[in-house]
This record gives structure tokens, sequence and C-alpha cells, in this order.
């Protein structure tokens, strides 16, 4: 045992023991026939590195598993990257600019072995600084999204969900990056506010028809009535008014009626060409929004998708893969007669409304801004624009192209999520998965039960290739291997893959079984020995050894739907089982404003500079602290750098027990005690223990972590060493017993245990500084918490103490006594109980307190009391403080406080503050309320102790 360092310095113990605990395999430790306990970590992209987000969710995880461990189990954390494809491809497509070369210059096999390159040199750094924070993960079996076994099984289950048909190609509205040039989920798609215009265009009633257009107030008075040729539109992207199938309006808008069921007139394009629509009534027009009417672009916009679906509109596609104009197909003149055709009743498939190209032949090329602009320009010169206004609305961007996504009517491949997400929403109402805060589970069961297919192919070349072949007749044929799909085609016919890739979130879907060896029947972790055969649809039984469904999921609550109910939806599909038993959902880390954190704004933190600054233990305490179910966390540097300070107290206790003989504890159970003292702090441990347990249970991290701080500051370091000092610096009794030794070595033994989970550096070191082990502190074992060890009558003694010597201290401060006096101390009216306790704790209570205990009565004069259950504490002043200043200091100090809280108490009792005012104004506003209000009433307190 090494004598611990005067000064705790995170940065030498850190990387010295993460380094041992993984060199020894401690994070599997060999544990035949201990119960199974499975975690499966988010796979982050390989392209990644550790962001604030990263070290809440990881910390989380770590305590759960570290904490499994502790209690015996055989805790596997599941560790791997995702391949993240348009994140790689675009760093490797980064990396070939800077060699002055593209993609495009490289076959497509010889492009995805440069990303394999780049992964193998470049895409380790986030598994890296996930070793910095403490993840005990299991590093020998780490995964990743497009390793041999893993690509195998997404193969598997594409061609399964297929054969069921559960999986399918087909033409839906798409988020379209022209940047990338591919389809993106909607988490790649960030919606922002931007300046933009309003415009108001005429489209004219077909053969001049006329009707009266009659608009009314809120009584139904006529406010306007006038003959129109027309009816009005408004929208902010005048381009797409060249894809219009129909204008719609509401059914109950009397203002149309006339009209609905005829033709209007596009107001664009060559004037002998211009195309015809219907006006149709559908009930997602607002009547009191614009003029009421909205021109519909199925194939180029979300709400208008749906009504063009529900009404059998026709969906023109205009752009093309990078939001230009269409240049390909027909002239215009002969693609408009064809649509002409069409709006009058002719039959046409959707194949054959894809290829006509309805871009007037003087826009084709155009980007689609410029597009606009000549839109707008050509109908306002022919005196169709009824105006434009300036208006602020919401676009969506794509979070890594940068550009505005454009919907887009594509060919792509779905899965028919609708069925799929059936079983899960009953394994969350039946209990088998359980939701942890509940109240997620209304979120989740609305999106599962209006849940659209999902589109889960993308046009790139880094990912799962999609294991599908066209054949020239337009035949698709979908197989595990090409010589599959040729059997399928026959001999002779020409066949060729698909050149798109599948999304990440298909994949990753598979998380919680796939990186198991489902379906690789000798891979890790689980030698061939260990895995029974697989069944023909590829279920293993046993499921995984134990080790599916995995117990607990930790997840942000942001991809719950992105991945969490997809993992649901796959898990009970292949594996006809849950593949977790709860699913916990946290919040985010917030800037200190409340505001989201994001690069443009500057708020975001580092937090391996945070780790550098006060260590991974801080940080990870910090994270355990403030994570609230349901609430998000506030990032506040202070707050961590006091949780440094915390492991500094610790680190000093441990140095105090060094130096006065008291080493770690050598059994379980706790050390027989007869001192009230010991037997309080034994019963103080017992019951931390069972506070952090059941607080686990619940997933109550911010319990946890209080639970074991309040423990080990207040009722350790601040008393129970404080209590035990008299017997170590040499009193009466002499240098420290044995049993205050045996119980100090224990109760620190218990600390260290249960704190390991949060703060596993620190308490490692401090282990094995305390005495020497034949194992370390990450496979030791959980404390017992016997309650035939509590000592109901020990522990009111030493609780009475406490509470004395705390009022004793807080009048005294609040009088400004000066701190090295020593005052006098009577009691009046103390029962039996009460005098034996004063007997038996007289010493220390004198020293603790500052004074002199005293018989009989005091004398007259200034003096304070302290009530204590039936006991009266006088402390006699004497000319120490000036009664009658004191008193009015103590009037003016409360005065103060409560105008100040009452003051406060106003502002929240107004609503134009509570609900217009920023939150976190609020929420200050509040914090600023309760902490006067405690000073008012603690002030209060004080002055009555005068009398």
């Amino acid at each position: 045992m090494a004598e611990l360092p005067k000064t705790f310095d995170p940065a030498v113990i850190e990387s010295r023991w993460y380094a041992h605990w993984e060199e020894s395999g401690l994070f599997r430790p060999d544990r035949p026939g201990a119960a199974p306990w499975t975690i499966v970590n988010p796979p982050p992209n390989v392209t990644g590195s550790l962001h604030i987000g990263h070290a809440l969710d990881n910390t989380l995880q770590d305590i759960l598993t570290r904490h499994a461990r502790l209690k015996g189990k055989d805790a596997l954390w599941v560790v791997g990257t995702d391949h993240a494809g348009i994140a790689t491809q675009m760093v490797v497509e980064r990396d070939l600019a800077t060699e002055q070369k593209k993609r495009t210059d490289f076959t497509r096999e010889a492009f995805v072995d440069r990303v394999w390159d780049w992964k193998a040199k470049s895409g380790g750094e986030i598994t890296r600084q996930l070793r910095r924070l403490g993840c005990s993960m299991d590093w020998s079996n780490e995964r990743f999204t497009m390793d041999e076994g893993f690509s195998a099984a997404v193969t598997h289950v594409f061609v399964q969900l297929h054969r069921e048909g559960l999986l399918y190609r087909d033409k839906r509205l798409v988020n379209w990056d022209p940047a990338l040039r591919t389809a993106v989920s909607d988490l790649e798609v960030e919606s922002r506010e931007v300046k933009g215009h309003m415009w108001h265009f005429k489209y004219p009633l077909a053969g001049g028809a006329t009707y009266t257009y009659v608009e009314r107030d809120a009584d139904g008075a006529v406010v306007l009535e006038e003959v129109r040729d027309y009816i009005a539109i408004a929208t902010t992207r005048p381009e797409t008014m060249l894809g219009d199938g129909a204008v719609a309006v509401h059914p109950g808008d009397e203002r149309y009626r006339p009209i609905v069921g005829m033709l209007c007139e596009i107001p664009v394009g060559p004037k002998e060409h211009r195309r015809l629509i219907p006006i149709i009534t559908d009930d997602y027009p607002d009547s009191a929004f614009g003029s009421g009417a909205v021109k519909i672009t199925g194939a180029h916009d979300e709400n208008d998708y749906g009504v063009a679906q529900r009404n059998g509109i026709p969906m023109y596609r205009l752009m093309d893969e990078i939001a230009a104009m269409r240049t390909d197909g027909a002239p215009y003149a002969v693609a408009s007669a064809r649509a002409r055709e069409i709006a009058a009743g002719a039959e046409a498939s959707a194949v054959e409304i894809d290829t006509l190209n309805l871009v007037p032949d003087a826009y084709r090329g155009l980007d689609r801004y410029d597009a606009r602009a000549k839109v707008v320009a050509d109908i306002d010169a022919e005196g169709l624009m009824l105006g434009v206004e300036d208006k602020t609305i919401m676009q969506p961007f794509g979070d890594r192209g940068g550009v505005v996504i454009e919907p887009m009517l594509t060919d792509q491949w779905y899965v028919d999520a609708k069925t799929l997400a059936q079983p899960a929403i009953e394994a969350v109402r039946s209990g088998a998965i359980r939701i942890v805060p509940k109240t997620w589970e209304k979120t989740f069961f609305n999106w599962m039960e209006n849940i659209q297919p999902w589109c889960v192919s993308r046009q790139l070349w880094w990912g799962h290739r999609i294991p599908a072949w066209f054949a020239d007749d337009g035949r698709i044929f979908v197989a595990a291997t090409e010589e599959e799909a040729q059997a399928q085609a026959g001999e002779g016919i020409a066949l060729r893959q698909d050149e798109d890739v599948l999304d990440t979130w298909f994949s990753s879907a598979l998380w919680p079984f796939a990186t198991l060896g489902w379906r690789e029947g000798n891979h890790p972790p689980f030698a061939p020995s260990e895995v029974e055969g697989l069944s023909t649809n590829g279920k293993p039984s046993p499921q995984l050894h134990g080790r599916y469904p995995n117990d607990v999921l930790v997840s942000g609550f942001d991809i719950l739907f992105f991945w969490d109910a997809r993992m649901m939806m796959q898990g009970l599909h292949f594996m006809e089982d849950v593949p977790f038993r709860t699913l916990y959902l946290h919040g985010l880390v917030r800037a200190a404003d409340g505001q989201k954190m994001s690069k443009s704004k500057g708020n975001t933190v580092d937090p391996l500079g945070l780790i550098d600054r006060y260590g991974a233990d801080a940080l990870r305490f910090f994270m355990a602290a403030m994570e609230s179910q349901g609430r998000d966390i506030k990032m506040d540097e202070r707050r961590v750098e006091g949780y440094r300070n915390f492991a500094t107290k610790l680190w000093n206790a441990a140095r105090f027990a060094q130096a006065n003989g008291i080493g770690g504890s050598t059994t379980l159970e706790p050390p027989p005690a007869t001192l009230a003292v010991n037997k309080w702090i034994v019963a103080e441990t017992i019951r931390t223990v069972q506070a952090v347990d059941l607080a686990l249970a619940d997933y109550r991290f911010d319990a946890a972590a209080n639970a074991i701080y309040q423990f080990i500051w207040s009722r350790f370091c601040d008393w129970y060493l404080e209590l035990i000092k008299p017997i170590a610096i040499g009193d009466e009794r002499g240098a420290i017993d044995t049993e205050t030794k045996a119980v100090a070595g224990w109760v620190l033994d218990q600390i260290l245990v249960v704190l390991h989970p949060f703060m596993p550096f620190i308490t490692e070191e401090l282990w094995h500084a305390l005495a020497e082990r034949d194992h370390d502190l990450i496979v030791a074992k959980w404390p017992m918490t016997d309650a035939r060890s509590l000592d109901p009558a020990a522990e009111a003694e030493v609780d009475w103490l406490i509470r004395l010597v705390g009022e004793i201290r807080a009048a005294r401060t609040e009088l400004n006594v000066p701190p090295g006096a020593k005052l006098p101390l009577h009691v009046d009216g103390e029962g039996d109980t009460t005098r034996a306790r004063l007997a038996s704790s007289r010493p220390t209570l004198e020293r603790l307190a500052r004074v002199q205990v005293q018989d009989g009565t005091p004398a007259l004069g200034a003096r304070v009391s302290v009530v204590m259950d039936e006991a009266t504490f006088i402390l006699p002043l004497g000319d120490m403080i000036d009664l009658d200043a004191e008193r009015a200091r103590l009037a003016k100090a409360i005065a103060v406080a409560e105008k100040d809280r009452d003051g406060l108490a106003a502002r929240l009792g107004n609503p134009s503050f509570t609900e217009r005012a920023k939150p976190e104004a609020v929420e200050k506003a509040r914090a600023d309320h309760d902490e006067r209000a405690a000073e008012a009433e603690r002030l209060r307190a004080a002055l009555g102790r005068l009398g």
C-alpha cells in the first residue's frame, strides 16, 4: 500500500486504471454460472467524436453495467460503431478533394476500398474517447455494422422481409438532399426559420367562366362581393406550380362552392400549351388561411402528397437529383398535351406520369431558385400576380448537405412499418417492454399507431448494398447472393444489382441480436459449443445464450422512433421476443441558459475538455446527479468543479484513514460495534446502500447520486470522522480504538463499492491504497444490507447530538459570535433520555459546538435559546454582543428578505410573466423566491432565539 499523495490529480490515475482493467479482461470477467445481464451501446458513428450527449448516455449505461457486475452478474456491455453511410462517405470524399479527386473518378469497388482504408486509419477516435470516460465495454468483442457477420444478418433480414411481403419497392415522397443526391431520414433534416415571401396568383377559370365571390365576416355580414374569373392561390414556392395537379378548397368553404369541379389554368408557360387542372374539395385546406385555396403539387410537398393520394390527383416530378428543373423527356408541348388529356379523365399509369416532364422548355435546366424568379416574373408580366408579402417561413435543411431539402417523388425500398409496429405496440401496452419515464408512452403510441412506410434505401456507395437485381424487362429479384438471384431469373437473363444501399437505421435496428452472434454460430461472445444450431428461420434456441432479450436500453428520447421503436419491430419479428425489457429515455444536455446546444450558436461543450480540467469522475457524477426523469440537463461547469471537490473530499478522508491506521475491511458483513457512533454509521451505510439500490432499480440516477453524495459528504466526512476525532487525536481514552478502526475501514470500503459505478477511477485507486487486495474493485461484491445490523437507539442518540451541534452552530453564526469563543451551555427541562445523552456525548458536544456544559441556572442577561425535543439549551452571551443592535440587524435583514420574497411571488403569480418569459427566466425567479423565503425563515428563527 502506497501512501496517498496530498493532492488528488485525476489525470495521473485515470489512464493507468483503464488500461489495467482492459488488459486484465475485467470488463468481461470469467463468471461461469452467473446470471447474464446485457446492455447494448447505441453505436456511435464511426466518424464521430465524443460530444456531451454521448457523455450522458454512456455514463448512465456504465453506471448500470458496473452496478450489475458488482452484484455478481455476468454483465456484458456490447460495444461497436455504426458505418454511418452519409457521414462516412462525405468524410472520404472530402479527403479525396485534397488530392483533387472526386468519388466518380473511381469505380464503386475502388471507392469502397478507400473507405475501408480510412476506417482502418481514422475510424477509432470515438472508441478511444469512450475509454477516457471510463466506459467498461467488452472491447474484445467490438462490433461494426458492416463487419462480415453483421452484414450477413442485414442481408438475411432484407431478403426475409421481402419474401414475407413486408418489404417492397414503391414510388413515394421522400426528403431529397440535392447536395448529397440521396434520400435522407427525418432525423437528418433540420427545420430553420428563414425570411421568405408569399406570392399570390390568379389561376384563371377555364373557358372564361365567372362566378360571384362572396366574403363574409364572423357575424355573416357580407364584406366583399364581386364577380371573378379566377381562383386566388398563395405559395412560397412558385417554381412548383409547374407540377400542380389540382387546386383544393375546404368542402365547407361557401366562397368556392360554385366552382368546385370546374377546371382552372396554371398561369405559367406558353399560353397555347397551358394545362388545366380541377378544383377539388379536401379537408386539408384551412379556409381562414390566405385565400383558403391551395395548389396541390403531390410530387414536391408532403401535405399535397396526402391530398393527391386521397383524391387520385396525378403527381408530376419537376426536378432532377440536384434540384434543377428537369431536362429529360418529350418537349413541353407534347408533355403538356398529354397532361391535359389526363386532367380530362384519360387513364395513365404512375410510370407514365413520372416520365412526363411538365417544365416549359424555357425553364428546363435552371436551378430551382432561378426557375422561381423566372416564373414570378413571367406571371407578373401577364398581370396575373395579385401581390407578394414578406414572410418568415420554416424551411427544411439537410444537416450534412447544408442545403434546402426538396420533397421528391422517387423510387425507393420501403418496409411495411404499420404491420411490424403492431407487436411492438402490444409489447409496450402489456408491459413486456417498460418505457421509463412512463410519460413517453403516449408519444410512442401516437407515432406507432400512425406510422408510415419506412424508406430504407439511400443513393450512396458506402453501406449495405441492397440485395436486389434488375432484369431489362423491369423484373426485380431479391436474394442473398447474385447466384441465387440468377437462379430465380433463369439462365441467360442479364441482371444488374441495385446501386442503392440501405439506410443505416435499417442495420442498426438489428443491434440487440445481430451483435450477439445471430446467424453466426461461431461468433463471439460465445464459442461454437455455446451456441445451439439455428432453426430454418434463423432463430436460435436458447435466445443467444440468455443474452436476448437485453436487460435494458438507455437512449436519448430524440431517437425513440428512429432506432428504439425499429429495434422493437425487428426484434419481435425475427426473435419472437422483445429486444429489451426496459427502455430508459433520458433528456438532452442543454446550454446553461436552457438553449439547445449547436455549433452555429457556439454554445457546445467539449466533454474531453471537462475531463482534462476536472477528471472523468467529476463529469460522470455531474451527469448522474443532474439526470432527472423527464427533464433535460442544463450544463453547469461550476457543478462539475463541485463534484471534483467532492472527489477531493473523499481523497482527504482516505488520507485521514491512512494516517490513523484505518485500512480496508476483511469482511462483507459490518464488524461488531458497541459504541453508539459506530452503530450509527453502520446503520447510515446500510440505509444508503438500500437507497441506491432502490433508486437504480427505478432508474432514478439523480436520487442514487444524491444519496451517495449526502452520505459521503455529510454523514461520513462532516460528522462521523469529526465524531471519532477525539479518539484519534488522543484524549483520556487514548489512540483510536480497534472497534472504530474496523468500522471506519468497513464503511470506507462500502463507500468505494457503492460509489464505484459513478466514479470508477478514484474509487479503484483508493481501494488499493487502503489495503493489499486480492481483487480489483471493479469485480468486488456489492454491500450487504442486513437490517439486523440496525440499532434504533444508537441512531437516535447520534442524530440528537448532530441536531444539537447544528442548532448551536447556526445560532452562533447568525448572531456573529466569534468562532473561537467558548460559550457556557445550560440545559433546562431535560428528561432522563436527554440527561443520559448529554452525559455520554459531553466531550464531543463541547468540542464540536465550542461550548462548556455547566450546571445550575444561568445568570440574567443576554442569552440565546435552542429548543431540542423537551429540553431548552441556553447560551448566555454576556457582553459578547449588543443584543438590541443584533435584534435590529436581524429585523432589518428579515424585512429585506421578505420584501424580495413577496416581490418575486407577485411576479410568479402574474401569467403575463410565467407564460411569456423565457423558461430559464421563470425558473430563475422561482429559485430566487425559494432562496429569499428560506433566508427570511432562517433569520426569523435566529431572532426568535434571542427571546
